[in-house]
């Protein structure tokens, strides 16, 4: 089969199409699935550099998001069968520790996701444990699909099951044009939140505005926790930020007495400063979170196959032009999601 492969850690000229062999079913709970799209997210970006902790075996298929059709069920699999439409959850757990049987896989010992511990998605074939896949809607086209998991399941667990955003409650979410803030608004949306949004590109906040943000801020002209103050008249309930070091000290500036922070990420830095006594006197709450839980993956993907979710999608290139999605997604110019079609 052919694969966008790491052949080593390094630069974009480490990324190949290979011929590998095509995986195999070796568990009654698998899956194979003929991928027709993979998805790529700034994570993929971290694994080609290398990320701390983590030793590849090369070649490595690249990837963290799939949308294709069933190919071959294991015996021990009775929701899907061949020729069903579906989409991956990334995440993988073991499915029956304590964690795992509470609906809290991210915290599962042995929790790793696809493309990043072990080979990804941008492959002809790919296999996944059964309860990691299901069913997608024929709305969502093949690059639509495949855009969706892991981003929006990053955002749901972020605003439902972290932050638990209510209807009313003001959102400020930075950076807009990223897949997890473009998910993190449509979701806010959905909740009944009011969304303030930024980014450093009027074409971007012209995307927010159409998907119902509330408010576009562009970071680097205005004060962004003054004009979310003002906007609100006593600061926004939750902050999405998954920036970092560049951002950290505007969103609790942001914050209204009480609010909540919550994160996934630090693309400009992960080493932030905080007054402790002004943590306490507020009596904000500051979240972490990572991917979701299966039983987040299903609630996410019922409201998705309801239409409520359409992932924007930047650009779509073949798999044997792998190497310019990465280099659309190191640019950072993309609104919305960098896509691999990998077959038709």
């Amino acid at each position: 089969m052919r694969a966008l492969t790491l052949t080593a850690h390094g630069g974009l000229d480490r990324l190949a199409v290979q011929d590998l062999p095509r995986p195999e079913i070796s568990a009654p709970d698998q899956v194979r699935i003929a991928v027709r799209a993979a998805a790529l997210n700034h994570l993929d970006l971290f694994v080609l550099g290398g990320l701390p902790g983590v030793t590849l075996p090369f070649p490595h298929v690249v990837g963290t998001d799939a949308a294709g059709v069933v190919d071959a069920v294991g015996d021990g699999v009775s929701h899907l069968a061949p020729g069903d439409r579906v989409v991956i959850n990334p995440g993988l757990s073991c499915g029956t520790c304590p964690a795992c049987r509470s609906d809290q896989d991210p915290f599962c010992r042995t929790f790793r996701i696809v493309g990043e511990h072990q080979s990804g998605t941008a492959a002809e074939y790919l296999v996944m444990p059964g309860r990691n896949v299901t069913k997608v809607g024929s709305h969502l086209s093949w690059t639509e699909a495949a855009a969706l998991p892991l981003a929006t399941l990053t955002a749901w667990r972020m605003l439902t099951t972290r932050a638990r955003v209510a209807p009313g409650e003001a959102v400020l979410i930075w950076g807009i044009g990223g897949g997890v803030s473009l998910a993190a608004l449509q979701i806010a949306k959905h909740l009944g939140a009011r969304v303030i949004a930024t980014s450093s590109s009027d074409a971007k906040l012209a995307v927010a505005t159409t998907l119902g943000a509330d408010l576009v801020l562009n970071h680097t002209i205005v004060d962004v926790a003054k004009a979310a103050r003002e906007f609100t008249k006593v600061g926004v309930d939750v902050v999405v930020d998954s920036v970092g070091e560049k951002t950290w000290d505007k969103s609790l500036r942001a914050l209204r007495p009480g609010g909540r922070l919550v994160t996934c990420g630090a693309t400009t830095g992960p080493m932030v400063q905080i007054d402790i006594r002004r943590l306490f006197w507020f009596q904000w709450s500051i979240l972490g979170s990572t991917m979701s839980s299966m039983g987040e993956f299903h609630a996410m993907m019922a409201v998705a196959n309801q239409g409520k979710f359409t992932p924007i999608v930047d650009t779509v290139v073949p798999l044997e032009q792998g190497r310019k999605a990465f280099e659309r997604l190191e640019k950072g110019d993309q609104v919305g999601k960098v896509v691999i079609e990998v077959s038709r």
